[in-house]
């Protein structure tokens, strides 16, 4: 069996903000095919996103609640963390740009829904 990784989907209440969020983090145009879903597509993958009100529809109720993961990050490689953190100035972060000990100059925030995004450029 060959197995691709194709995306990442995040379920939110407010598929519109939080897809202007990820436009204006990635710099990517979301393709929208319905008001209930976009999709962030990159070279490296997909990040769709998606209302609780679809997911609950298709794959029945509390199957995910939107903004209730604390466990995961969503991570972009950039070309420079530290430019990055101040084309996006105006947004909170939870981290400065910082040197992780494996060489990664990394910046973490939090997406309008609370998920943390690690913006990382590699030695």
């Amino acid at each position: 069996m060959t197995t691709t990784f194709a995306s990442t989907r995040i379920v939110t209440e407010d598929v519109d903000r939080l897809t202007a969020f990820y436009e204006h983090v990635t710099g990517v145009t979301a393709t929208r095919p319905t008001p209930v879903f976009a999709e962030i597509r990159t070279a490296a993958g997909t990040l769709a996103i998606s209302s609780n009100q679809l997911t609950n529809r298709l794959y029945g109720a509390d199957v995910v609640r939107p903004g209730a993961n604390h466990s995961a990050f969503l991570e972009f490689q950039v070309a420079d963390a530290d430019a990055e953190f101040a084309r996006l100035s105006e947004l909170e972060f939870v981290q400065e740009p910082t040197t992780m000990p494996w060489g990664n100059r990394s910046v973490l925030l939090r997406d309008p829904d609370g998920n943390l995004v690690n913006l990382f450029t590699t030695p």
